[in-house]
Parts: structure tokens; sequence; C-alpha cells
């Protein structure tokens, strides 16, 4: 029944002003205005993303959008320089290094960062 719809995913944040400066502004996404005080993300290749405001918004404790690239240092110094923080990771059986890329973790190399609502979004390289 639904394996051809067009799904799309969405997520919730506290300012949709500042969500779309971030978006925009710091990763270079297209942002589109909704008239129902939505915007969306178009992100060439996939269906574009829903972002909405909640007045009660609480952040995702898992990543909510994830960005492939082909070479995850490049991407990464790239988002530094804007002023991103990757999340730093020190778990027993779970470490990123000093950038925030967790490599040889038993999936592929991955950094993690949040939003100005706090929500996960990543880069991960692929081969």
């Amino acid at each position: 029944m639904l394996q051809n719809s067009k799904a799309f995913s969405s997520f919730s944040v506290d300012d949709v002003e500042k969500a779309k400066d971030f978006y925009q502004g710091l990763l270079g996404i297209e942002v589109k205005d909704n008239p129902m005080g939505v915007i969306e993300l178009v992100i060439s290749g996939s269906a574009n993303v829903l972002l909405y405001p909640k007045p009660n918004h609480v952040p995702a404790t898992f990543t909510v959008l994830n960005f492939p690239v082909e070479n995850i240092d490049q991407a990464a110094d790239e988002l530094i320089a804007k002023g991103i923080k990757f999340e730093i990771y020190n778990e027993e059986y779970f470490k990123t290094d000093s950038k925030g890329i967790s490599r040889g973790n038993g999936g592929p190399n991955i950094a993690w960062f949040r939003d100005p609502a706090g929500n996960i979004l990543s880069i991960l390289e692929i081969d």
C-alpha cells in the first residue's frame, strides 16, 4: 500500500527563523518557506525535509538527519571553520577523535553535531 508513496521526513524545532539561518546560512542548504509556517530543506536527490515549530520542542536523542560526504575530514574541517562543534564521545566501547569523528567503531566514519534546536545531525563518509 505505501511502497509507492513519496515519503518525507520531518522534525520539530523551537525557532523556525534560527533553523532557517542555520540550515541556509551556515550549512548552505536551500530553504523554502511554506505557507503553513514551516520550512522545507531542499536537498538534491532527496525528498524535502519539513521543519515545523513546536513550542514545547524537546530535541531528539537520536540522529534526525544524515549528510553523506565523500571526505569526512574535509567536510568536518569546513564545518568547524564555520563554527560547528562536533560531539565528542569517549565511552569505553565508543570513541571519537579530537575532531569528533568516529572511526572504526563498526560502522562508517561519522561525526555528529547539533542544530540550534539541539537536534542531532551527522556527516558520514560514503565509499
